[in-house]
């Protein structure tokens, strides 16, 4: 048959039952086509090429397209989805990466500092989400001019951590689709974290558990070239590797090694409980994601409103009382001059946010379910500037004393003349070794 049902080559004669047809041929790019990446439950297909374009495809009617992501101004090596499905991320060789919303297919963040020394010596970049959604991971970023692959928090897309260790640029980097359990019996406690694997063009590849502070192992000179493409398997347990060799890799893992994987109904439900709203067709059918679970209620009960919001948040399982919070300025903060010189800052108001109000604290070996392991990636590359303004108002204000002790101008008694105050016992401080200065103070 011309679609299959042959002989399998090499086989020794086993026929091969798997027969396939083309469904569709997709054309819009203008040049080669070097990653493409399914959505969560499958609604859409990001093509990224050459021609310096990322294409969305509707999968419900193909051939048909949902957006044209313009903005690099080189070739995208690289695209992946939100698990949550709420954004799209792509790098370049114009050493940028950048995320699209996918309710409106506009920018909503552009990354390039940890890309400014990069050289355009990898074929692919092709970058990945963890699979709870918090961290987005990079290729070939660098990092005092080592190569490193870039960390970067869903939380104000910060960059201030990176993995290290390989002595070439990373080409491609693969979450495992499975967030991993594992009891700890030293503390009593059930651990979970997630799992990476990286490969680079040194013809090695690492894989990483964001419990451990180092690889969990490091496997090297398997290819003659560089590693182009990792997957994982469904369950969590196999690793292919490609290489630019026309080499395939398997690395089987077990359960004693990564753990055992959380069930799926669990992990939806924990991702739900995160931002507010399942993955898959649900969200795309209504692209508007809340992911703050206060902000959602408040929007679901009808009891939003521009002064005051009403917020409980559970804390180790014990729930707070509830609070009326007045809310203000959210960008900037007012300072004025109080009568005696000094600065009066109002406190602003900072939005709750579920990436902080569903982290539990993390204390040596104890973490909670939101945590997978998280402040746990290594490395730490750059401090996040903060976008707070101060502005400054023209008047004086009175200062706070307390009750009976505020002063008016000229009540003030000069002080009572006498002998100084004695003077302090002096110390004895202990010098290191070295030259000593006997001399007094003019």
């Amino acid at each position: 048959s011309a679609y299959g049902g042959g002989a399998v080559f090499g086989g020794g004669g086993k026929v091969n039952h798997e027969s396939y047809r083309v469904a569709y041929t997709l054309r819009i790019h203008d040049g080669d086509v070097l990653d493409i990446a399914w959505s969560p439950g499958d609604v859409w297909l990001a093509t990224a090429s050459v021609d310096n374009t990322v294409v969305v495809w509707d999968v419900e009617k193909l051939p048909s397209t949902v957006a044209i992501l313009k903005g690099h101004t080189g070739h995208v090596k690289g695209v992946t989805w939100d698990p949550v499905g709420k954004y799209l991320a792509t790098q370049s060789a114009d050493k940028t990466l950048r995320v699209w919303r996918t309710s409106d297919w506009g920018e909503e963040a552009m990354v390039s500092e940890p890309f400014e020394e990069c050289g355009g010596t990898t074929h692919v970049l092709r970058l990945d989400w963890s699979p709870d959604g918090q961290y987005l991971v990079s290729a070939h970023a660098m990092n005092g001019g080592g190569p490193t692959a870039q960390i970067l928090e869903r939380d104000g897309w910060k960059f201030e951590k990176d993995f290290v260790g390989h002595r070439k640029a990373v080409t491609c980097v693969r979450f495992n689709d499975n967030i991993f359990e594992k009891h700890l019996e030293e503390v009593g406690k059930k651990a979970q974290y997630v799992c990476l694997a990286i490969g680079s063009r040194d013809r090695s590849l690492s894989v990483w558990l964001t419990s451990l502070k180092r690889p969990l192992f490091v496997i090297h000179d398997v290819f003659e070239s560089s590693i182009l493409d990792l997957a994982w398997s469904k369950d969590g347990l196999v690793l292919l590797a490609c290489s630019m060799d026309g080499s395939v890799a398997a690395v089987v893992l077990n359960e004693k090694e990564l753990g055992t994987a959380m069930p799926k109904d669990t992990k939806s439900a924990l991702l739900k409980k995160i931002y507010g709203q399942n993955i898959g067709p649900a969200q795309n059918a209504k692209p508007m994601l809340i992911e703050n679970p206060e902000l959602l209620k408040l929007a679901q009960n009808g009891t939003d409103n521009d002064s005051e919001a009403e917020a409980s948040v559970a804390v180790n399982g014990n729930r707070a009382t509830p609070s009326l919070v007045k809310r203000g300025p959210t960008d900037k903060q007012l300072e004025m001059r109080t009568s005696d010189g000094r600065r009066r800052i109002t406190p602003i108001y900072i939005v709750p946010n579920s990436e902080t109000t569903n982290q539990a604290v993390m204390n040596g070996n104890s973490m909670s379910s939101e945590s997978f392991g998280k402040y746990q990636m290594q490395s730490s590359s750059s401090e996040a500037k903060s976008k707070i303004r101060v502005e400054k108002l023209d008047g004086v204000v009175e200062p706070n004393v307390s009750p009976g002790k505020k002063s008016s101008p000229g009540s003030e008694k000069p002080a009572p003349a006498g002998p100084p105050p004695p003077r302090p016992n002096m110390i004895a401080i202990k010098h290191k070794p070295g030259p000593v200065n006997t001399t007094n103070p003019a």
